[in-house]
Protein backbone atom coordinates (compact mmCIF):
# COMPACT_ATOMS: atom_id res chain seq x y z
CA UNK A 1 0.00 0.00 0.00
CA UNK A 2 2.87 2.19 0.77
CA UNK A 3 5.01 0.98 -1.39
CA UNK A 4 5.15 4.25 -3.45
CA UNK A 5 6.34 6.11 -0.36
CA UNK A 6 9.48 4.04 -0.36
CA UNK A 7 10.18 2.89 -3.74
CA UNK A 8 13.76 2.83 -5.21
CA UNK A 9 14.76 4.01 -9.04
CA UNK A 10 14.42 0.59 -11.49
CA UNK A 11 18.05 -0.84 -11.23
CA UNK A 12 20.73 -0.09 -14.47
CA UNK A 13 19.94 -3.71 -16.60
CA UNK A 14 16.23 -3.68 -16.16
CA UNK A 15 14.16 -3.36 -19.62
CA UNK A 16 12.71 -0.17 -19.74
CA UNK A 17 8.89 -0.01 -19.02
CA UNK A 18 6.90 0.94 -22.05
CA UNK A 19 5.38 4.62 -22.53
CA UNK A 20 2.74 6.70 -24.62
CA UNK A 21 2.37 10.09 -23.80
CA UNK A 22 1.81 13.73 -25.06
CA UNK A 23 4.36 16.37 -24.87
CA UNK A 24 3.29 20.34 -24.72
CA UNK A 25 2.47 20.47 -28.30
CA UNK A 26 0.08 17.47 -28.48
CA UNK A 27 2.17 15.22 -30.33
CA UNK A 28 2.51 11.56 -29.21
CA UNK A 29 5.73 10.04 -27.60
CA UNK A 30 6.32 6.82 -27.33
CA UNK A 31 9.26 4.87 -26.17
CA UNK A 32 9.56 2.23 -28.83
CA UNK A 33 9.45 4.58 -31.80
CA UNK A 34 12.73 5.71 -29.61
CA UNK A 35 14.88 2.71 -30.29
CA UNK A 36 18.50 2.92 -31.59
CA UNK A 37 18.36 6.23 -29.93
CA UNK A 38 19.63 6.63 -26.25
CA UNK A 39 16.84 8.35 -23.88
CA UNK A 40 16.70 10.93 -20.92
CA UNK A 41 13.75 11.01 -18.75
CA UNK A 42 13.68 13.59 -16.40
CA UNK A 43 11.09 13.02 -14.00
CA UNK A 44 10.42 16.08 -11.96
CA UNK A 45 7.89 17.28 -9.53
CA UNK A 46 7.35 21.11 -11.44
CA UNK A 47 7.36 23.65 -14.17
CA UNK A 48 9.16 26.87 -13.56
CA UNK A 49 10.54 26.21 -9.72
CA UNK A 50 13.42 26.38 -8.77
CA UNK A 51 15.31 22.99 -8.77
CA UNK A 52 13.50 21.86 -11.54
CA UNK A 53 14.76 25.14 -13.56
CA UNK A 54 18.03 24.46 -12.74
CA UNK A 55 17.94 20.74 -14.00
CA UNK A 56 16.47 21.02 -17.07
CA UNK A 57 18.38 24.31 -17.85
CA UNK A 58 21.58 21.73 -17.55
CA UNK A 59 20.34 19.54 -20.40
CA UNK A 60 19.84 22.27 -22.41
CA UNK A 61 22.92 24.07 -21.50
CA UNK A 62 25.02 20.68 -22.67
CA UNK A 63 22.63 20.26 -25.74
CA UNK A 64 25.25 19.55 -28.69
CA UNK A 65 26.66 16.97 -26.08
CA UNK A 66 23.47 15.30 -26.12
CA UNK A 67 22.92 15.83 -29.87
CA UNK A 68 26.52 14.00 -30.26
CA UNK A 69 25.71 11.11 -28.27
CA UNK A 70 22.42 10.05 -30.11
CA UNK A 71 20.44 10.98 -27.34
CA UNK A 72 16.85 12.75 -26.69
CA UNK A 73 15.51 14.31 -23.22
CA UNK A 74 12.40 14.23 -22.02
CA UNK A 75 11.20 15.88 -19.21
CA UNK A 76 8.21 14.50 -17.67
CA UNK A 77 5.47 15.23 -15.06
CA UNK A 78 1.87 15.51 -14.92
CA UNK A 79 1.27 19.34 -15.26
CA UNK A 80 -0.46 20.18 -18.33
CA UNK A 81 0.16 21.25 -21.92
CA UNK A 82 -0.01 24.86 -21.71
CA UNK A 83 2.23 24.95 -17.96
CA UNK A 84 4.79 22.93 -19.75
CA UNK A 85 4.63 25.06 -23.25
CA UNK A 86 5.01 28.57 -21.48
CA UNK A 87 8.01 26.70 -19.00
CA UNK A 88 9.81 25.79 -22.20
CA UNK A 89 9.58 28.82 -23.78
CA UNK A 90 10.26 30.85 -21.02
CA UNK A 91 13.74 28.92 -20.50
CA UNK A 92 14.14 27.95 -24.60
CA UNK A 93 14.06 24.58 -23.57
CA UNK A 94 15.05 22.19 -27.02
CA UNK A 95 13.48 19.35 -25.95
CA UNK A 96 9.67 18.34 -25.33
CA UNK A 97 8.15 17.90 -21.88
CA UNK A 98 5.80 14.97 -21.59
CA UNK A 99 2.62 14.61 -19.29
CA UNK A 100 1.75 11.66 -17.41
CA UNK A 101 -1.78 12.17 -15.98
CA UNK A 102 -1.98 10.52 -12.68
CA UNK A 103 1.84 9.89 -13.15
CA UNK A 104 0.43 6.37 -14.48
CA UNK A 105 4.26 6.65 -16.27
CA UNK A 106 5.46 7.75 -13.78
CA UNK A 107 4.35 4.61 -11.43
CA UNK A 108 5.97 2.41 -13.67
CA UNK A 109 9.11 4.18 -13.41
CA UNK A 110 9.05 4.53 -9.44
CA UNK A 111 8.99 8.14 -9.39
CA UNK A 112 5.23 8.34 -8.22
CA UNK A 113 4.52 10.58 -5.28
CA UNK A 114 2.46 13.03 -3.54
CA UNK A 115 5.20 15.15 -6.11
CA UNK A 116 7.19 13.63 -8.46
CA UNK A 117 10.27 11.98 -7.03
CA UNK A 118 13.03 14.13 -8.56
CA UNK A 119 14.52 11.10 -10.74
CA UNK A 120 16.80 10.72 -14.02
CA UNK A 121 17.36 7.98 -16.03
CA UNK A 122 19.38 7.22 -19.43
CA UNK A 123 17.87 4.40 -21.45
CA UNK A 124 19.71 2.53 -23.75
CA UNK A 125 19.21 1.99 -27.63
CA UNK A 126 18.39 -1.27 -26.95
CA UNK A 127 15.62 -0.29 -24.25
CA UNK A 128 17.74 -1.16 -21.32
CA UNK A 129 18.09 1.08 -18.42
CA UNK A 130 21.50 2.63 -18.54
CA UNK A 131 21.76 5.30 -15.50
CA UNK A 132 18.60 5.73 -12.87
CA UNK A 133 19.23 7.97 -10.03
CA UNK A 134 16.87 10.36 -7.87
CA UNK A 135 17.92 13.66 -7.10
CA UNK A 136 20.17 16.16 -9.83
CA UNK A 137 22.67 14.68 -11.26
CA UNK A 138 24.47 16.30 -13.74
CA UNK A 139 23.83 16.60 -17.14
CA UNK A 140 27.46 15.20 -18.08
CA UNK A 141 27.00 12.82 -15.61
CA UNK A 142 24.11 10.93 -16.71
CA UNK A 143 25.32 11.00 -20.87
CA UNK A 144 28.68 9.12 -19.53
CA UNK A 145 25.93 6.21 -20.11
CA UNK A 146 24.97 7.20 -23.67
CA UNK A 147 26.55 4.40 -25.92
Amino acid sequence: MLDWLFSTPLPVGTPAPAFTMADQEGSTVSLSSLRGKNVVLVFYPGDDTPGCIRQLCDFRDHWDLTRRKNTIVFGVNPQNARSHAKFAGKYKLPFPLLIDPGQKVGEAYHTRGLVVKRTVYLIGPDGVIRFARRGMPAAEEVLVAAV
